[in-house]
């Protein structure tokens, strides 16, 4: 991803700091101003004491509430830059959330859940912090170019000195920016993948616990350690670097314009106070070195940056504008080739699903099952062919038309919603408890759920259910949001086999009027299809009844396979 790019998220995430950016621009930018005079009134206080000036109220008055200036532009800064960087973080956040979601599974076939997560939150709060860097980075030139003009009032060789020191840390600056922008993006990108894999241990912690390999899985984890650690310590020695090198400029700096003032002192150039004022302004002038903390925080802005433009990049499916015709759902795949990193999963897939019948889809595993599932209700597009819905192609219809037209079911559905009843809802225009309890009768999810004390008002998180309950759960959403067409990817594994006969039923009664796609695993499921397509390595191997189907003998091994697994 172009830095460019990433430069241009900055400032929008920047521009949304919104009128504490303004505040935090103000204050920066006065106390900036009020940092350039204090020098000067306090010269001018100590002219007016060597000199017993009548005066010397006034200028003592003036220097104190220049210094106090100072301290309330400070303390209204702290404010205004955490309130500025909050809401670069909540825009970023919010795009980034949207667009992961709106992008749906070809997010996560780019990037794994935990390394999305990652960038969503760390990545996010990094460039969120943006703002207060880039103000306060930028009004840290003002105290230093103000002082090479102070000085250049008082003398022109003082400027002349200060702005040879400035040069040197302007390129210290430079390349400490370049480098540290490097670094970070390594560091980060190690954090992304041992979140990654912690993610999927997680997920699978019941089965590292059961196998007891919970030592090696700590160390699969943490094996990126290494290098976060190589990246890590290479930020802080670009740190360091550029720290001592700052360190040393500018003392030396300091020194060289004390020494040129005191030349100019003793041969009257300079009065007392003029010398105390060009002190302070070599500091005030010295002060742009302080940015290295600064460029170092837009240094992993950016990097932060260019890893979230990674996932923008990723572009959410396009949808049509075209309404769907009346009909029965006739479902077409036309030639349907599917790949992913590289790799075909489907090639030249071609069958019909006639309106109203249902299709099971078998083969071992690996074969494109579940592919050809996600491609049929448009998950995922394929990179050839088309598949249409009652004649119209699926990329042509729009977003909502086709998601009431289409209902899906999986084999670990995650279930949303704050009751069960919105569980089996989630999705529909509005809440009908009527069209709620007839679809988890169908599901054989009615009689578990009523047996509850709150039955449909149920919290989620308060069910107590085992893994074919849930099933039937997400069984009772298809079923409910289905309008046209059903797909089951592997929906009904964990189903016990009454149950499972139970659902049949349903599915080939009062669902009968839907279009059904069924990704089978049961011989029992695949015999109650009106047909059967047979997947082989991605390709359709055979499309026929299951009774006809029966005689082959790779046909039976799929299933005795399925068994044995």
């Amino acid at each position: 991803m172009s830095s460019r790019s990433a430069d241009l998220l900055i400032a929008r995430a920047v521009r949304r700091g919104g009128p504490w950016l303004a505040v935090l621009t103000a204050t920066a930018l006065t106390g900036a101003a009020a940092d350039l005079l204090v020098p000067a009134a306090l010269g001018r206080a100590l002219d007016a004491v060597v000199r017993t000036s009548p005066d010397l109220p006034e200028t003592v008055a003036v220097a104190a509430l220049l210094a106090g200036l100072v301290v309330v532009c400070d303390a209204l800064g702290v404010l205004a830059a955490g309130v500025s960087g909050a809401r670069a973080a909540q825009w970023l956040r919010t795009r980034v959330v949207t667009h992961t979601l709106s992008a749906g599974t070809g997010m996560t076939r780019h990037l794994a859940p935990g390394e999305i997560v990652t960038r969503a939150g760390v990545n996010v709060e990094e460039a969120g912090r943006t703002p207060e860097a880039v103000v306060t980075a930028a009004t840290l030139v003002i105290p230093s170019a103000g002082s090479v003009v102070a000085l250049a009032l008082i003398d022109p060789w003082l400027a002349v000195t200060l702005v040879a020191g400035l040069l040197l840390i302007v390129a210290v600056l430079r390349a400490f920016m370049r480098k540290t922008t490097a670094a970070s993006g390594g560091y980060q990108e190690a954090q992304g993948q041992i979140a990654g894999m912690l993610v999927g241990a997680l997920a699978g912690a019941r089965t590292i616990s059961a196998a007891g390999t919970e030592d090696r899985e700590a160390a699969r984890v943490l094996a990126p350690l290494p290098r976060l650690r190589a990246q890590g310590l290479a930020l802080w020695r670009l740190q360091a670097r550029a720290g001592v090198q700052a360190a040393v400029v500018v003392p030396l700096l300091e020194i060289a314009v004390l020494a040129v003032g005191g030349l100019r002192l003793s041969a009257g150039g300079l009065t007392v106070g003029e010398l105390l004022a060009a002190a302070r302004y070599v500091v005030l002038g010295a002060g742009l070195g302080s940015a290295l903390g600064y460029a170092a925080r837009i240094a992993r802005a950016r990097s932060a940056a260019q890893r979230l433009e990674q996932l923008f990049a990723v572009p959410p499916p396009a949808y049509g504008s075209r309404p769907l015709p009346p009909g029965p759902g006739t479902l077409e795949l036309r030639d349907v080739t599917v790949q992913a990193d590289g790799v075909r999963l489907l090639s030249g897939i071609s069958f019909v699903v006639p309106g109203g019948t249902c299709t099971a889809v078998v083969g071992r595993s690996g074969s494109g099952k579940s592919s050809l599932a996600a491609v049929a209700g448009r998950l995922a597009d394929p990179e050839r062919g088309v598949v249409l819905l009652d004649g119209v192609p699926l990329r042509e219809i729009g977003k909502e038309p086709l998601r009431r037209a289409v209902g899906y079911a999986f084999e670990r559905p995650a279930l949303f919603g704050r009751t069960l009843g919105e569980a089996v809802g989630f999705g529909l225009p509005a809440h009908d408890e009527n069209t709620v309890r007839a679809a988890a009768v169908a599901a054989c999810a009615d009689p578990f759920v009523r047996r509850l004390p709150l039955g449909y008002a149920t919290p989620v998180e308060e069910a107590p259910m085992s893994g074919g309950e849930i099933q039937r759960i997400g069984l009772a959403r298809a079923f409910a949001q289905a309008g046209r067409v059903l797909i089951l990817d592997d929906a009904m594994s964990s189903l016990d086999t009454v149950t499972e006969r139970q659902v049949g039923r349903a599915l080939t009664g009062s669902l009968a009027d839907r279009t059904r796609l069924v990704v089978a695993h049961r011989v029992t499921t695949a015999a109650q299809a009106d047909q059967v397509v047979w997947l082989e390595d991605g390709r359709v191997r055979a499309i026929g009844t299951h009774e006809r189907l029966w005689a082959d003998p790779g046909y039976r091994a799929v299933f005795q396979a399925q068994e044995a697994s």
